[in-house]
């Protein structure tokens, strides 16, 4: 985020302070999911809560590194580290500036795809996909992985989800989904394929080579073979990768071989992790479990970092796919992160690591306010897609934001960049409110809260005109036909524009409630019982998690 602020920083000074347009004091976040407590000796699942979804993290000396997907959000492919595998201080990203890629004027589940990390000789690698980006897979690296990250070397080889393995011997191998030899077999008929990388010239050398075709039981017609990792362990390379999808059908499945090259044989036992098998019906169900990587500790044990999924009704979840922790254990050379039936806990033993302090939680019950006062964001907020010009700025009187003409629901479809600032949800029962400094709207304008799932998934509660002056109103935008800057849903006069107005979204899992307050604290309900599933990728279609922020519209 760093040398995202000052890549606009030449920008921003060269407006006058962006003046004559809207400042937000603060924003506030309140949330709480319950569940059981948490006893200092364990932590609670998942470890990083909200859109953080394909996880890889790696081990290097005593700290620990994690990367997560940001599709088409920046910055982009957040970096966090961590001493104990549980408390995670994110201190970068690695898609840090608007010129390091272009992501195209695509829909917002396009983009960076899964990210995964990898520690050699002193240098930091990620490897990635920047899908219907010009390229598709690259190598970014750097020496401090709290950044700078270079620039993209683009790799040339087709499919998604590349991940970088250094031998004992300095050969290091990437492991990558893409579509089989020859013809397919079947919908989502995938396979896994093997090449060398040359460290030196950051380029793919030798024959490319299917290490598995569509999966463990190829007789089963397994769907989408995805996100691989190779690890060595007592003289064998183990193949992980997921089956069945990013959904309810995930299941995390392992191989192993004596050669780096191959054959790999499937264990008997597989899967290794999913949740698949359980009652669709049992309360307080996890999901989708899968796309993990494994760690070994320094005293030779192992855990998991996985991607898993936490609904509140059915398949609906507004949170996106989630980061979670388990131990692993070996039985018979081969590694379990959870026996076939069990459920995901939620509250487990921490590792035996020196706890590490947090400041900024990532899991349980928080709240934070944030008034934009730094000289730059926190990592944490995001755009969609790269600024191409400074549109807002942080200092003493908190945020300021240019509007911008195109509406949320006008990305991806050939227009420009909503002026939109975007955190993460992190919980199904949370409070999210902004505050917007007194201004005068002009006509069409809306500016506030947004509460978003994607281009055709939101809602927004702002400050408009209205037929006697400034208005607080209600907009939902619900599927693609419906005007890209959404249809009015509630509205109420202000009783003047002179003094701040506090906006505030109420969720609880499926219910969606909207107030305003012009007096601190005197809130009034503007709708309530309103239907936040929507805001789920099962209605929303896609695979991201939902985002909230200030947002500014003028056309």
């Amino acid at each position: 985020m760093k040398r995202f602020a000052l890549a606009l920083a030449a920008c921003i000074a060269a407006l006058p302070a962006l003046a004559g347009d809207v400042t937000f004091t603060e924003v506030r976040y309140a949330g709480d999911d319950g569940g059981p407590a948490v006893a200092p000796t364990q932590y609670r699942n998942p470890i990083v809560a909200g859109f953080y979804p394909d996880p890889s993290a790696i081990r290097v000396g005593d700290d620990f590194y994690l990367v997560t997907s940001t599709f088409g959000y920046f910055p982009g492919l957040p970096i966090f580290r961590s001493r104990d595998l549980v408390s995670w201080h994110q201190i970068g990203n690695a898609i840090d500036r608007p010129g390091q890629l272009n992501y195209a004027n695509d829909e917002l589940t396009r983009g960076l795809f899964a990210a995964s990390i990898s520690h050699h000789d002193g240098t930091f690698y990620i490897a990635n996909t920047c899908f219907y980006c010009d390229g598709g897979n690259f190598i970014v690296t750097a020496k401090d992985p709290a950044g700078p990250w270079s620039d993209p070397v683009w790799l040339g080889f087709e499919g998604i989800d590349p991940s970088l393995f250094f031998d004992d011997d300095g050969s290091a191998w990437m492991v990558n989904n893409g579509m089989p030899e020859g013809k397919l077999r079947y919908d989502g008929h995938r396979a896994i394929w093997l090449q060398q990388f040359d460290v030196a010239t950051k380029k793919m050398v030798g024959p490319r080579k299917v290490l598995v075709d569509g999966g463990v039981d190829p007789a089963s017609k397994p769907e989408h073979v995805e996100g691989p990792h190779l690890f060595k362990r007592d003289g064998w390379y183990y193949l992980t990768a997921a089956e069945g999808g990013t959904g309810e059908q995930h299941a995390q499945m392992i191989w192993r071989s004596r050669q780096v090259a191959g054959p790999y044989e499937p264990w008997s036992g597989n899967p290794v992790l999913t949740q698949r098998d359980l009652d669709p019906a049992r309360a307080n169900p996890v999901t989708s479990t899968g796309h993990a990587q494994f760690i070994e500790l320094k005293d030779g044990s192992w855990w998991a970092v996985f991607l898993a999924t936490r609904p509140y009704r059915g398949n609906q979840y507004n949170l996106g796919r989630e980061t979670f922790l388990l131990p692993v254990t070996w039985r018979d050379g081969w590694p379990v992160i959870l026996p076939r039936g069990e459920r995901v806990p939620m509250v487990l033993a921490r590792p035996a690591l020196p706890r590490d302090p947090q400041l900024v939680p990532t899991s349980g019950a928080f709240e934070w306010t944030e008034r934009f006062t730094a000289g730059k964001l926190p990592p944490q907020w995001m755009t969609i897609h790269p600024p191409k010009q400074a549109w807002f700025a942080t200092g003493a009187d908190g945020l300021q934001v240019k509007p911008s003409s195109t509406p949320l629901g006008g990305h991806g479809s050939g227009g420009g960049q909503p002026a939109y600032l975007a955190h993460r949800l992190q919980h199904h029962r949370a409070t999210l409110t902004a505050t917007l400094a007194p201004y005068q709207p002009v006509a069409g304008e809306l500016v506030g809260l947004a509460l978003f799932q994607n281009e055709t998934h939101h809602y927004v509660v702002g400050v408009e005109q209205g037929e006697h002056g400034a208005a607080v109103a209600l907009y939902r935008r619900a599927n693609k036909d419906e005007p890209a800057t959404g249809k009015r849903q509630a509205s109420m006069d202000l009783p003047s524009s002179d003094k701040p107005v506090s906006l505030r979204f109420q969720l609880d899992g499926p219910r969606l409630d909207v107030f305003y307050a012009v007096e601190p604290g005197q809130w009034k309900p503007l709708a309530t019982e309103l239907d936040a599933s929507l805001l789920s990728t099962d209605v929303a279609g896609g695979f991201i998690g939902a985002t909230f922020g200030p947002y500014a519209f003028r056309p």
